[in-house]
């Protein structure tokens, strides 16, 4: 089949099977050159290796441990802050090197980057649990310098112990000495005690396991810790779960103690519970010159840690520079490898064999890579391509551009369209905005969000990889769906004659009210011979059966689109079947599934048209009801009262068109299970097997290689015979047109969303405009003039939040609902595999997660 000379959204596009015969030398820029044109998909020729026995996981595995430590280096630079170099200001780092090159060169200085950082690091660690020991102690000497000087400060409470087992254990302290006080703090009388730092969660457990071991012989005093002091290590610094800055909340304790014995189960217990203790003197003196020293110490070492700290800052500030680059390589030679392990071995030939997907209309494009990469690698010997005859379905590939590639997300979405099938892609970018348009029709809110979006679009090439965030990324990735669906929200609101809950009066209506002639009474507008040119009298609006008439009108149009796009749905069968070579399926399926929708919807809509055309004044009678018309042409066939009757032979027509759709049930249901059922027939009156060396109907790509170089391979198997089974065929077909029958009705109801939505719209922005701006407008002087202020801001608020986008929103949904479930159910199979073609894109970012 020839390959049209433009590609269309029709169809996805014709996709060819390939095969390559690539020289070992050139295999590597062969791959770096079509992941830069991005279609080819290759096929892996070694289902049966195991991944780790595959010829390149070498060298994949070194990109593993490149990633590693490039993952360690951008977690450092990150925690120092440290702004990365972009992408595009890094290009030429690795000019004119091959990616192998790159990747030898650039592993070398990992490895010593990540052991110079490492190192660093590992100081910096050591010498922050120094600071936090030092500052511990330090800590430790001052709260027990306190707890001696209260103490002694208390000595005329005292009393002593050693008469009384029941007395405290310090209480005769004092009167073994009150003048030698001054020197040791208790008297003269030398008592050994523990002090040390505790975690302040376990203060509790911890005094209540001593008190229990040492059944009370102890006195304990302890104190908090201020949060800030303690300087906290890098290695535990971070956030809680309340996003509350991380510190140590430690407590100092001081324990005395009667006897040797008593002391070493008191430091047992306290190391045993993750206490740090400290060796204190008694002596008063001793303990001041200690804090000193420990004081000076404390700075001496915060003053290296901040030494460390720069340089290990200005390795990381070096290595930024340079490390996206360094990403960009190791990623790009990751999928080149993770791509040649894909290809197979051909011992005959000495080359390098694969097989993959190519667009059509692209092999001229392909030729052209595998000659400059040949060019690149240094050597005249390319790599051949030819074509292979295959019974496969290709994978489905839709050329779009950036208006079109949002809408065909939408379908995509849904599902990816079988090979060839027709696309609702292309039909999707004006019915899309339509039906949404129908639901949200207003011109001032149509603009405001048109204007948004086209703000975007003049904007877009600031933002050539997104906005870098999800949401905001999602509006910017559809900002031109949101540009048509603003522009014929536009167009239905003139429809609508709707403009922020107002009306416009552009010309002369055909309706004028007359002067009351008593305030309050009830007027009723007269005709006039004009007729307003477009959209809705504005003398509905006000008007106390506007409700009422507008109600109608929009239900009607409802139904009237909802069947007309059904339609044509189905009418999109007809082009599948003749593309597919199946033109028995338009008489067998397509035709009694367009006589059962036309004949009972099809004749609805022809009637609500009919009642819209008719004059009911001059025929002097209120119109027929529709409802009940479609309801007693089931229940009633043949029988129209004549209140009732809409046009002359309603009756005869109203049962012709109900025994078709009777008769198209069975037609539906007998036709295509029959046609199967024959054309099973015919294959197995002709004795047909497969056929093939390997006995399956395939020819393999050993065999032919045996035959000689030059000939069409099929290089892939055939699928597998499954035994005809009549009766599934027959049950998927009854699934099917009761599914279909059914589906008709309900599916015709859901378009009532159109008419439920586009009221709700218009009457949610009317009572916002009563409740707000329209009673500032009552007002005068400077307090109205700041009212108004006030309230139109008010309004413009809840306008963009609520009815622009809530009830946007709301619509959106809607319209995918009805091209989703009414419109692609009745044609669109959605069976297919998405092309994936070889590329680099993403590789000059940063993995998620790692920064």
């Amino acid at each position: 089949m020839p390959v049209s000379e433009y590609p269309s959204l029709l169809r996805s596009e014709e996709m060819s099977l390939v095969q390559l015969y690539v020289p070992i030398d050139v295999a590597h820029a062969t791959v770096e050159e079509l992941a830069e044109l991005k279609r080819v998909q290759f096929k892996d020729l070694n289902p049966d290796v195991n991944p780790f026995q595959r010829t390149y996981v070498s060298q994949i595995r070194r990109c593993d441990e490149a990633e590693r430590r490039l993952r360690f280096l951008t977690t450092q630079i990150a925690s120092q802050d440290i702004a990365l170099r972009p992408y595009e200001d890094t290009l030429a780092l690795f000019a004119g090197r091959s990616g192998a090159q790159a990747l030898e060169e650039i592993d070398q200085r990992l490895v010593e980057s990540e052991q110079r950082v490492a190192a660093m690091n590992g100081s910096y660690e050591s010498l922050e649990k120094r600071a936090l020991e030092l500052e511990e102690a330090r800590q430790v000497l001052i709260e027990t310098d306190v707890f001696f000087r209260e103490a002694s400060g208390r000595s005329d409470e005292i009393r002593t112990s050693f008469d009384d087992t029941s007395a405290p254990l310090l209480g005769d302290v004092e009167q073994a000495g009150r003048h030698g006080a001054e020197e040791s703090g208790f008297g003269g009388l030398e008592l050994e005690f523990v002090a040390g730092t505790i975690d302040r969660a376990r203060m509790a457990t911890f005094e209540r396991v001593l008190w229990r071991v040492l059944r009370g012989n102890l006195y304990m005093n302890y104190a908090e810790i201020d949060d800030a002091a303690l300087p906290v290590p890098s290695t535990e610094a971070g956030s809680q779960a309340g996003g509350e800055a991380k510190a140590l909340r430690k407590n100092v304790f001081i324990i005395f103690a009667h006897g040797q014995e008593l002391l070493d189960k008191i430091r047992k217990i306290a190391e045993s519970m993750g206490a740090t203790l400290f060796p204190i003197d008694s002596n008063a003196d001793k303990r001041e010159e200690k804090l000193r020293e420990v004081t000076s110490r404390i700075e001496d070492l915060n003053s290296v840690l901040y030494n460390t700290n720069q340089t290990r800052r200005a390795e990381l500030v070096k290595i930024a520079d340079s490390i996206t680059a360094w990403w960009t390589v190791v990623r790009r030679e990751k999928v080149v490898y993770s791509t040649l392990n894909l290809w197979k071995w051909d011992q005959g030939r000495k080359t390098l064999l694969a097989e993959g997907w190519v667009p059509t209309r692209d092999i001229p494009v392909v030729q052209g890579a595998l000659r400059q990469a040949s060019e690149n690698a240094g050597t005249s010997v390319s790599a051949i391509l030819h074509q292979l005859p295959t019974h496969k379905d290709p994978p489905t590939f839709h050329r779009t551009n950036k208006v079109t590639e949002g809408f065909q997300a939408i379908i995509d979405a849904y599902g990816i369209g079988s090979y060839q099938e027709v696309n609702p892609g292309l039909f999707t970018v004006i019915t899309f905005p339509f039906l949404f348009a129908v639901m949200f029709g207003d011109i001032g809110h149509g603009f405001i969000m048109m204007a948004t979006a086209l703000t975007l679009i003049l904007i877009e090439k600031r933002f050539p990889k997104g906005m870098g965030s999800e949401i905001p990324d999602t509006f910017f990735f559809g900002r031109y769906i949101i540009f048509f669906m603003g522009l014929f929200a536009i167009f239905t609101g003139f429809i609508y004659n709707d403009i922020f809950s107002l009306s416009l009066h552009l010309a002369p209506g055909h309706w004028t009210w007359p002067t009351p002639a008593n305030a309050g009474d009830v007027v009723e507008a007269v005709a006039t011979k004009a007729y307003y040119p477009f959209g809705l009298d504005p003398a509905w609006h006000g008007a106390d059966n506007a409700l009422i008439f507008t109600n109608s009108m929009k239900m009607k149009m409802s139904v009237v689109m909802g069947v007309i796009h059904m339609s044509f749905a189905i009418c999109l069968n007809v082009l599948n079947h003749l593309h597919f070579k199946k033109p028995e399926l338009i008489w067998a399926e397509f035709l009694p599934q367009i006589l059962f929708m036309e004949s009972i919807f099809g004749y609805l809509i022809a009637c609500i048209v009919y009642k819209w055309s008719v004059d009911w004044e001059a025929v002097g009678r209120n119109p027929p009801n529709l409802l009940n018309m479609l309801i007693k042409l089931f229940l009633s066939p043949g029988n129209v009262a004549p209140e009732d009757q809409l046009y002359p032979g309603q009756a005869g027509i109203q049962v012709f068109l109900l025994l078709l759709a009777l008769v198209c049930v069975p037609w539906m249901l007998c036709t295509k299970p029959y046609l199967i059922w024959k054309e099973h027939q015919k294959v197995t009156e002709q004795g047909y097997h497969g056929i093939g060396s390997n006995g399956n109907g395939a020819i393999s790509a050993d065999d032919s290689d045996a035959e000689g170089a030059g000939h069409a391979v099929v290089a892939e198997e055939m699928d597998e015979e499954h035994e005809f089974d009549f009766g599934e065929h027959v049950i998927h077909q009854v699934i099917h047109t009761i599914e279909f029958c059914l589906g008709c009705i309900s599916n015709t109801a859901s378009y009532l969303r159109l008419w439920a939505l586009s009221l709700a719209h218009a009457q949610l922005s009317e009572v916002l405009w009563s409740m707000t701006i329209e009673g500032a407008f009552e007002m005068e002087g400077a307090a109205g003039v700041a009212f108004l202020v006030a309230m139109f801001a008010m309004w413009m608020t809840l306008t963009i939040c609520i009815l622009i986008v809530m009830e946007g929103l709301s619509a959106f949904l809607h319209a995918l609902r009805l091209h989703w479930v009414e419109f692609n159910g009745k044609f669109f199979v959605g069976a297919g595999v998405a092309f994936d073609p070889l590329t680099f894109d993403g590789c000059d970012e940063i993995p998620e997660g790692v920064l």
